[in-house]
């Protein structure tokens, strides 16, 4: 373990050592534009501990074969060298002509972890033991030919707004783990965290005027009031003919009537400091969404609604994570 452990940390010095000194990884290391395709340039080897032991076993069958005259001995110890030699060429095609097509992410509270989507395209070849790596987090994956490949890593988050997506590192000791051919893609994107709701709090206020009867009406909603079936959801208030249609089961919402309207308004929440005021703002809106009532958010930088449904909802927790 020890000797594992100062391998590691010899080899990470020598990493580093690499990305300042050399001008291809220093250009890497700035954000890029998709797509991004791995080739010659941008893949380094370098030995495993397995690698450096099998080394160091060669160097001394070679010693002793040439001492003692044996050749048997020496030509196992060139047979075996030029095995270890041909697996890394074996290894730096497994990352050649790789290319990350696109990365997503849906938008996570503060505190969760990011599913990050790395969308690879092998080309034609097939890939074998490869990993990618962010942050702490490694995914192991592979890839059929011609068949492009979806690749899910879980980044922490801490804070809300947007985050820089961290350097992705690629590598695999394929096909003998004698060497690891490693790279760094730096994609150029940004990822939206919400604001973490408060915990407790008042409820949702009401503004003092009456928003007259109306029925309640989620947007982006093509029928208006149907909605998504739910387990709890009895039977008899499935719309039979709009699920087929729509090819999954509705149901139809039944008829609410709104009574006052409900609004949030940053600036009348006094007593609060900023962070406070936004997390509080965040549980009001998924308050209101969880009651299927129209609510309207007023911020500093603009105002929302009123509106009720999952895009509505985006666009509030987005423009809270976003304020400064």
């Amino acid at each position: 373990m020890a000797l594992a452990a100062a391998w590691r940390a010899r080899r990470l010095r020598l990493v580093a050592f690499a990305e300042r000194r050399l001008p291809a990884l220093t250009h890497l290391r700035r954000p890029e534009a998709l797509p991004i395709r791995l080739h010659q340039r941008r893949i380094y080897v370098l030995p495993t501990l397995f690698g450096g032991v099998f080394g160091a076993m060669l160097s001394v069958m070679a010693l002793g074969a040439l001492n003692y005259g044996n050749n048997p001995a020496l030509l196992l110890t060139c047979l075996l060298g030029s095995i270890a030699f041909l697996s890394v060429l074996g290894g730096y095609r497994a990352l050649d002509g790789l290319t990350l097509r696109g990365v997503h992410a849906a938008p996570v509270f503060a505190g969760d972890a990011l599913q990050v989507e790395l969308h690879f395209d092998p080309g034609n070849r097939a890939r074998e033991a490869l990993r990618a790596q962010l942050e702490d987090a490694t995914v192991a994956f592979a890839t059929a030919r011609a068949t492009p490949t979806r690749v899910v890593v879980g980044l922490p988050t801490q804070r809300r707004g947007l985050v820089a997506l961290p350097r992705v590192r690629l590598w695999t000791s394929w096909p003998y783990g004698l060497f690891r051919p490693w790279s760094w893609l730096n994609p150029q994107v940004r990822l939206l965290v919400y604001p973490r709701p408060e915990t407790f709090g008042p409820p949702p206020p009401e503004s003092a005027r009456d928003a007259g009867p109306r029925h309640l009406r989620e947007s982006g909603d093509e029928y208006g009031s149907l909605r998504e079936y739910r387990e709890t959801d009895a039977r008899r208030m499935i719309a039979w003919k709009a699920s087929a249609r729509l090819d999954r089961l509705v149901v139809r919402e039944p008829e609410q009537i709104a009574g006052r309207e409900l609004v949030f308004d940053f600036a009348a929440l006094e007593g609060l400091d900023h962070e406070a005021r936004i997390a509080r703002l965040a549980r009001w809106v998924l308050a209101a969404e969880e009651q299927h009532r129209p609510y309207t958010l007023a911020t500093p930088n603009e105002r929302l609604g009123p509106d009720v449904g999952t895009a509505h909802r985006h666009r509030c927790l987005e423009a809270l994570a976003l304020l400064p």
